[in-house]
């Protein structure tokens, strides 16, 4: 049974291996939401996420036990490097299954802790039901990623720290398999009962908050999410019994709100985070957070393990959306001087080419046409209207991309 106690001996584990990662007021969060925001930065922790926390508690428990065997287990990257540094730490074999689609920058961070690696299915599910079967047939222990009271004790640990530094009136915790909230929400609710725990999930994975709104577990059958450290398809009814107990409101994002969150944190935060990590600012920026103005709020950034290539796709998908980037085709006469007078256009209403291509062989073109593509660095909506008149005022015809 998790409690406060196990939580405690917990710490006493991880302490000296840990980061003690900071916890940081947000003066710009703050002063958008009306409550007084801090940020719990696990996305600085020695792996990049939290759950070296509950991994080195777990491994560190069976080394306790006198348990010299190897350790398997499944996870789509945060959890894999935790068990991976806890092996390596005690000098144990470790094997760890991840998902198909797992990042290459996840997959590195497992084997430079030098445990073995398998990747197999589509979802954590998939490789967490061939993890299992893959300890079973080499007698290796299988460290579960949240259904584990020592697991859930080493994430409760953060908690412990954040209470040190402050008195919280509300905690936001992102949830995915429920781990990290149910061990946070234990130690809480035992150090301060009046204290709010509010989890937040990805709509693409939905299977914990349907779970939690209709008070029983219920699995989904797919997953889609750029937040794919809480990307589980499936509802442990282990975590989901904490969650019930302690959590006392239960929020969703979606990828667009998750996507503006990692953004607005890298901008004005100056802090990376993957998706994950993202989801408790996300539902602070999207007015999804429902507390009396004023409030203390700590929020936790999970994790910062996020592909450089989705982060290149957010930071475009951003700028377009915020109209600060613009990209069209026009179509102008193939003849010379045409090109220069679209650019003089732009020159002269200061919008800045960042990319430029010219087509005068596509098949959908009229004879003596030309295709422009370009890109373009904008200055908000109003500058975006003026360069559509501009444009049109010229008499070139133009589409917008997306």
């Amino acid at each position: 049974m998790l409690d406060l106690n196990k939580i405690k001996k917990a710490y006493e584990r991880v302490l000296g291996v840990v980061h003690r990662t900071p916890f940081t007021y947000a003066p710009i969060l703050s002063e958008m939401s009306g409550y007084e925001v801090y940020l719990k930065k696990e996305n600085l922790q020695r792996t990049g996420a939290f759950k070296l926390r509950g991994a080195f508690n777990k491994v560190a428990t069976l080394v306790e036990a006198g348990e010299k065997g190897g350790v398997v287990a499944a996870s789509a990257g945060n959890h894999a490097q935790g068990v991976a540094f806890a092996a390596k730490h005690f000098g144990i074999e470790a094997t760890i299954v991840m998902p198909e689609s797992t990042p290459l920058t996840k997959i590195q961070g497992v084997k430079e802790f030098g445990a073995s690696v398998i990747l197999h299915g589509a979802n954590y599910d998939e490789a967490y039901a061939y993890a299992v079967t893959f300890g079973e047939e080499n007698h290796y222990t299988f460290v579960h990623p949240f259904t584990d009271d020592e697991v859930m004790a080493g994430q409760g640990t953060v908690t412990l720290e954040m209470f040190e530094e402050q008195t919280l009136d509300a905690l936001i915790v992102p949830v995915g398999g429920g781990g990290l909230v149910s061990g946070m929400s234990v130690a809480a609710k035992a150090l301060n009962p009046q204290c709010k725990v509010i989890a937040v999930s990805s709509a693409g994975a939905p299977a914990m908050k349907k779970s939690y709104d209709a008070k029983s577990a219920i699995d989904t059958t797919w997953v889609k999410t750029i937040a794919d450290g809480i990307a589980v398809r499936d509802t442990s009814v282990i975590t989901l019994e904490y969650i019930l107990k302690n959590v006392d409101a239960f929020e969703s994002v979606c990828e667009d709100e998750i996507a503006s969150a990692i953004l607005f944190l890298l901008e004005k935060q100056k802090v990376l985070v993957e998706g994950a990590g993202a989801v408790g600012v996300a539902a602070l920026l999207h007015n999804k957070i429902d507390l009396p103005k004023g409030s203390k709020i700590g929020i936790v950034l999970s994790g910062g393990n996020i592909d450089v290539t989705m982060l290149s796709l957010i930071i475009e998908k951003g700028l377009m959306k915020s109209a600060r980037k613009m990209k069209l085709l026009v179509t102008l006469v193939d003849k010379p001087g045409s090109l220069q007078s679209f650019t003089k256009i732009l020159t002269d209403i200061g919008a800045n080419i960042v990319q430029i291509g010219y087509d005068r062989t596509s098949t959908d073109l009229e004879f003596g046409d030309a295709h422009v593509s370009v890109a373009l660095e904008t200055k908000g909506i109003e500058h975006q209207v003026l360069i559509r008149e501009k444009l049109q005022e010229g008499g070139f015809s133009f589409r917008e991309e997306h």
